[in-house]
């Protein structure tokens, strides 16, 4: 059965970012991922994993100013010094909390932009970035974004990530897969998922339209997930959602599930 991990930026905001480690242990998670970590040490985090018996799966490159409204920088002309100093930062979480991969933000297109510059800056920072951490023996994310919920956002279809993906020729560089953000932009999550199989390094779920939990809406996540069985799919499924109430209590549709996804 697959495994899921939850997202603590995400779930369990009831209390606050430390405690959400044990949350997430009491619920059964044996994996969780998270946005950003850099508000704490990594000694901390790295504590708090295995304090809980948690595996990080996955995190975020430093995104430029988030509180500002940008959403990464990779595409950003004039930005790569920066993006690569965030890169560094990136590397040194994730080796000392044992994160094998991480994902890489591409950023937000301004009005009027030069489409061929900023995807000329974007796979040359992301040809950089998947050296940097292919040398550590991690694993880079990049991931399409539905417009509707980040407008201008630069990776937006599954096709176009895996054509970067392709064209970087890093063996490292994987699509992120969000069965959410996929639905929202073009649909045929199965088939798309299908014919991109080797492609994709680490799957994320929600409903649509409301993003929580996956247990309602118009995808049907059960069928989703013994399909991904069928293929074998041997990484994560992150549960970046926001519960509908307490995170606890809208963890019925992962029960049958437990027994068997964090084995």
């Amino acid at each position: 059965m697959p495994r899921f991990a939850a997202n603590l930026t995400m779930m369990f905001n009831e209390v606050p970012f430390p405690q959400r480690f044990a949350a997430a242990a009491q619920a059964g998670f044996q994996g969780v991922e998270f946005l950003f970590p850099y508000d704490h040490a990594p000694q901390e985090v790295a504590g708090w994993l295995r304090e809980h018996g948690l595996t990080n799966v996955l995190f975020n490159l430093p995104p430029g100013d988030w509180a500002a409204g940008e959403r990464g920088i990779a595409s950003l002309p004039g930005r790569e010094e920066e993006f690569r100093a965030g890169v560094a930062r990136a590397i040194e979480y994730a080796l000392t909390l044992g994160t094998p991969r991480v994902h890489m933000m591409a950023g937000l297109l301004p009005q009027g932009a030069d489409l061929a510059l900023h995807r000329a800056t974007y796979l040359a920072n992301l040809q950089y970035a998947a050296r940097a951490v292919g040398a550590h023996g991690i694993e880079l994310l990049i991931e399409p974004i539905n417009g509707r919920d980040m407008p201008g956002y630069f990776l937006v279809t599954q096709a176009q990530g895996h054509a970067l993906r392709l064209e970087s020729g890093a063996p490292n560089v994987k699509v992120q897969m969000d069965f959410y953000h996929t639905q929202i932009v073009e649909g045929d999550i199965a088939m798309t998922f299908r014919n991109n199989f080797g492609g994709i390094g680490h799957v994320q779920i929600a409903s649509v339209p409301a993003r929580n939990e996956p247990d309602d809406g118009e995808v049907n996540y059960p069928y989703l997930f013994s399909l991904l069985d069928d293929l074998g799919y041997e990484g994560w499924i992150g549960c970046e959602y926001r519960p509908r109430g307490r995170t606890g209590d809208g963890l019925g549709w992962l029960a049958p599930y437990l027994n068997h996804s964090n084995k």
